[in-house]
């Protein structure tokens, strides 16, 4: 499988009240998402992940759910979110990186980095 772009896909909305709605229940206990975990610290992006990104040989972007395309918006409602997607040569998104296995990650960005280059080089693509 030739990958041509990862988008990340966050469990939060991207909107102010979601931001909102989301940080109030991280702080109650009752919302989790690995992948903000992962690409930001308490209230910014994290600069290791802005240099991660530089890195990588294929594009990678994250979205909140309120900014998917028809077509995110569909892998996600197979997949769930957060997510990891990985978009084929023919436009197709598999899913690369489920909530658990962001969870394993522990907010690392070098963990993370590391877990996209291994699949990359087990889908042909690195």
């Amino acid at each position: 499988m030739t990958v041509s772009e990862l988008v990340g896909v966050y469990d939060a909305e991207g909107s102010l009240m979601g931001e909102l709605s989301y940080a109030w229940g991280k702080v109650r206990g009752t919302r989790h998402c690995g992948l903000c975990d992962i690409t930001h610290a308490r209230v910014r992006r994290k600069p290791e992940w802005d240099a991660m990104v530089a890195r990588l040989p294929v594009p990678i972007r994250v979205l909140h759910l309120d900014e998917l395309d028809d077509d995110l918006r569909a892998a996600v409602a197979r997949t769930g979110a957060p997510v990891l997607l990985a978009r084929d040569a023919g436009g197709d998104w598999r899913e690369a990186m489920g909530a658990g296995a962001l969870d394993d990650l522990g907010g690392s960005v070098h963990a993370f980095d590391a877990a996209v280059r291994a699949f990359l080089a087990e889908a042909g693509a690195a």
